[in-house]
C-alpha cells in the first residue's frame, strides 16, 4: 500500500482543475518529496469547461456564450534520494492561466453576444521551477524547503457597454521571471502510512513591462507590479484499514493581495484590472488497493463561495464542488494513473465600475478533466 497510495493525493490531483479564483490550474503539491527512492513523472491534464451567462435583464439580457477555453496542463517532477536522510525534488508546473474571451456581439441575432462585456478578453501564461531539499531527523519528524522560479505573462483587453468610456482599452504585459519560495515540516508513521505536512509558499513579486492601448494605438509604456498569492496548504493522510487510505488537503490562498494595476489604467480604477477573494479549499479522498496491481482513488473538493457573489468579468466563477475518481496500476518499477474530474463551478455576477455593479450573470456552469501520470521509480 505504501508505495501504491501514499501520495495518493497528488495523484488524484492529475485530472482535477483547480480553478480557484478562476485563474489557479495547479495546487503545486510537494507530493514528489514523500516518493520512495529515486522517482521521475510526467503528466497531462486536459480540460473543458463551459463557463457562460446573460447580460441582465436591465441591459437586454444577451447570452454571452462559453467565455472560457478548454485548457491543456504538461508537468514533470524528479525526486532523488542521496541519503537516507537527505532528499530533493525538481517540480515543472504551470500554476495559473486563463483563456477568457465574451463573444462580440451577433448583429444577426436579438440573443447572441454580450452587449456589456462582448469582445472582452483575457491570456494569462505562467510556468514555474521548483527545486526543493528535504532533511528527515528520524522515522517520524523532517523539513523541507526550496525556491521556486515563476515566469508569466498576460494580455487583456476590455471591451464593451459594461466599460464605459475604457472601453477598446488594453494592456500586454511581457514576460517576466521572479522568485520565491516555500518551507514545511513533517510527521510521518510508517506503519500505518500517516502522514500530515504544513507548507507555506512565499508570495511572487513580478514586475512586468507594459503597454497600454486604446483601440490599436499605444497611449502608455511602463512597468506594472503584481504579486502572485501566498499560500500555506495542509496535506494529510492515514491507513484506516488493510489496503485503505484516506487523504486530504485544507488550502489557504490568500489572492487578496493579488492585484494588476497598470500605470495609466490606475488613474482611472484605484482597484486595477483584477481584484479577487481570499480563498480556502478543502479535499478529502480515500484510496483503496484491490490487487498487487490495481489501486484507486475517489476524492471531494469543496471550495465555498466567496463573500460576495461580484466578480470580476476576468475570472467569472465564484466556488465550486468537484469530484474526482482515479485509478493506478503498477507494473514493476513503473506507476500509471488516469482520472477523471467534474467540477461544478460557483454562479456569479460579472462586475465593473466604482462602486462594484453587477452587469451579467454566470449560472449553471461546470469543467470536465481528463489526467494521465506515468511514474517511473529506480
Amino acid at each position: 500500500m505504501k508505495k501504491t497510495l501514499t501520495s495518493a493525493a497528488a495523484l488524484l490531483l492529475t485530472a482535477a482543475p483547480v480553478f480557484a479564483a478562476g485563474i489557479e490550474r495547479s495546487t503545486q503539491s510537494i507530493g514528489i518529496l514523500f516518493e520512495e527512492g529515486n522517482y521521475v513523472e510526467t503528466g497531462l491534464q486536459m480540460t473543458k469547461p463551459d463557463v457562460s451567462g446573460k447580460d441582465l435583464a436591465i441591459y437586454g439580457g444577451r447570452e454571452t456564450g462559453n467565455v472560457a477555453d478548454d485548457f491543456n496542463v504538461l508537468t514533470f517532477g524528479y525526486k532523488h534520494q542521496f541519503t537516507d536522510q537527505i532528499s530533493a525534488a525538481l517540480i515543472i508546473e504551470h500554476p495559473y492561466g486563463a483563456d477568457i474571451a465574451y463573444g462580440d456581439v451577433d448583429p444577426t441575432s436579438l440573443t447572441k453576444g454580450s452587449v456589456m462585456l462582448g469582445g472582452t478578453k483575457a491570456n494569462v501564461e505562467s510556468a514555474m521551477i521548483s527545486v526543493i531539499g528535504r532533511y528527515k531527523f528520524n522515522e517520524s519528524w523532517g523539513v523541507h524547503a526550496g525556491l521556486r522560479s515563476s515566469k508569466a505573462s498576460g494580455d487583456i483587453r476590455l471591451q464593451g457597454a459594461a466599460y464605459s468610456t475604457l472601453s477598446g482599452y488594453r494592456a500586454k504585459l511581457a514576460d517576466d521571471t521572479a522568485v520565491g519560495w516555500l518551507a514545511g515540516v513533517s510527521w510521518e508513521r510508517p506503519d500505518i502510512a500517516a502522514r500530515v505536512a504544513l507548507t507555506y509558499y512565499s508570495d511572487i513579486d513580478h514586475e512586468f513591462d507594459t503597454k497600454e492601448f486604446f483601440g490599436a494605438v499605444q497611449v502608455a509604456e511602463g512597468t506594472t507590479d503584481v504579486t502572485t498569492p501566498s499560500m500555506l496548504a495542509l496535506d494529510f493522510q492515514t491507513g484506516v484499514a488493510p489496503d485503505t487510505l484516506v487523504f486530504g488537503q485544507i488550502r489557504r490562498t490568500y489572492w487578496s493581495d493579488f492585484k494588476v494595476i497598470p500605470t495609466l489604467f490606475g488613474t482611472y480604477v484605484p482597484d486595477g484590472l483584477v481584484s479577487l477573494d481570499d480563498t480556502t479549499t478543502y479535499t478529502l479522498g480515500v484510496g483503496r488497493k484491490f490487487t498487487e496491481n490495481w489501486s484507486g482513488t475517489v476524492a471531494f473538493t469543496y471550495e465555498p463561495e466567496g463573500d460576495s457573489d461580484l466578480i470580476s468579468p476576468l475570472a467569472p466563477t465564484n466556488g465550486r464542488k468537484a469530484i474526482t475518481v482515479a485509478g493506478i496500476y503498477t507494473m514493476d518499477n513503473w506507476k500509471f494513473t488516469a482520472g477523471v474530474n467534474y467540477t461544478k463551478l460557483g454562479d456569479a455576477k460579472a462586475e465593473t465600475g466604482t462602486p462594484d455593479q453587477a452587469r451579467a450573470e454566470m449560472e449553471d456552469n461546470d469543467a470536465v478533466s481528463l489526467g494521465l501520470r506515468v511514474g517511473y521509480r529506480f
